[in-house]
């Protein structure tokens, strides 16, 4: 999972909120704390105001009795339990004074009032006041704390699809349309919308599979005549006329196979005929189908590449940068250095008056427009995408330069 991904920006927002809410309650507990030791002290300050004169001789026995007639405190007359509580009792604030010193006391979930004056240690336990209200604020920050993470959960459920769709996303942009799956599981938003790419992608399978058809019948009937003819040709007498007939339908063939090229290319259909073969041999298959004298053609052999790549397809490119170097020269003639990852495509002419991208768009033509389909730099900048290779031009010193490169993207170690 990428670190930029919505489901990381989730959890940090959550991680967030749970660090402010403990800061808050940590706040909130502290000032708790000080406000309930206001509230001990301001309901044992008279309590240990009383006993402290009492202990002292500076109050008499009546007027204590009249002090402590209201109070539901109890004296620990049992030394053992006296000597347990100061011993273990939490002391939440002790006041020191000229008479002696009152200590509050936490022990055993109660609290205890301790009052000495010189030697004599006095101990009342509170009987109706009990420390309930730390555990209530822990409860509650537990329960905030529970909703939080079952919201966090809730959410992260309810984006989980996003993962699947993304999954299907990435095969329809590499072309497996036969693959993807129907990963709507609900009637929210984003089932909606892996609903609705569901659909659309069964639409493009419909439309992608009616053109194939469509075009596959072009050619078969297209192949028909061309066959017939071939036959026709062939039993004809030897002649001029017979080798112009001959170049013209070997002409019209290569026609079809490259329609059928521009149908694999720009319908973005995966690769499935990949075979590991040399460049030479690709070449040589190009001089082939491009029907050109092999004299034309000087090839600079640097390094003889071994590439993974389909070999028809790849044929094709280079035969369209051969014949479109050639058309193009002066002298006719091409040369072709194979480098460690490059090839390029060498002929005389003058620059080219736009830039490549004006060039490798679909019937396009040059200056000489007799002599172009418009096709062939379109159909060699697709099967160069389709095999993740890219197409570069510049011109030094008269001569034109095509060159493919990324060729590591191709190469077979």
């Amino acid at each position: 999972m990428k670190r930029s991904s919505i489901f990381i920006t989730i959890t940090i927002i959550f991680l967030i909120a749970l660090a402010s809410i403990f800061v808050v309650f940590l706040w909130l507990m502290e000032f708790d704390k000080q406000n309930y030791t206001r509230e001990l002290n301001s309901k044992y300050s008279n309590v240990a105001q009383a006993n402290l004169f009492y202990m002292s001789g500076l109050m008499d026995f009546d007027k204590y009795n009249d002090a402590m007639k209201n109070v539901e405190m109890s004296e620990i007359s049992d030394e053992s339990d006296k000597y347990s509580i100061l011993q273990n009792a939490h002391i939440i604030e002790e006041i020191k004074d000229d008479i002696g010193s009152i200590a509050i006391l936490l022990y055993e979930k109660r609290h205890y009032l301790k009052i000495q004056h010189l030697d004599n240690i006095k101990i009342l336990r509170d009987k109706e006041y009990q420390p309930y209200r730390y555990e209530m604020i822990k409860a509650v920050f537990a329960v905030i704390v529970v909703v939080i993470l079952i919201a966090y959960i809730f959410v992260i459920y309810k984006l989980k699809p996003l993962r699947k769709l993304k999954r299907q996303i990435v095969k329809f942009a590499n072309g497996d349309l036969e693959n993807i799956q129907n990963v709507s599981s609900g009637k929210d938003e984003i089932s909606e919308v892996a609903e609705a790419f569901y659909n659309a992608t069964n639409e493009i399978k419909i439309l992608n599979n009616s053109r194939q058809l469509f075009l596959r019948n072009i050619m078969h009937e297209l192949k028909t005549p061309i066959t017939k003819g071939r036959l026709v040709v062939e039993m004809m007498d030897d002649s001029k006329h017979k080798d112009r007939f001959v170049s013209i339908f070997n002409k019209l063939e290569s026609l079809i196979n490259e329609l059928v090229a521009v149908e694999q290319t720009t319908s973005k259909i995966k690769l499935t005929n990949k075979t590991t073969c040399f460049m030479a041999d690709v070449i040589d298959e190009a001089i082939d189908i491009a029907m050109i004298d092999k004299e034309q053609v000087m090839i600079d052999k640097t390094e003889n590449l071994k590439l993974d790549i389909d070999f028809k397809l790849f044929s094709i490119a280079v035969k369209n940068m051969i014949d479109n170097a050639i058309k193009y020269s002066p002298d006719k003639r091409v040369k072709i250095e194979i480098l460690t990852d490059k090839i390029n495509f060498i002929s005389k002419g003058l620059p080219l008056k736009n830039e490549l991208n004006f060039y490798i768009q679909p019937f396009i033509k040059g200056e000489n427009s007799q002599k172009s389909f418009g096709l062939g730099l379109y159909i060699v900048s697709n099967i160069l995408n389709s095999h993740r290779l890219k197409m570069g031009y510049t011109h030094q010193n008269g001569y034109n330069i095509f060159y493919f490169e990324n060729l590591k993207a191709i190469i077979k170690t």
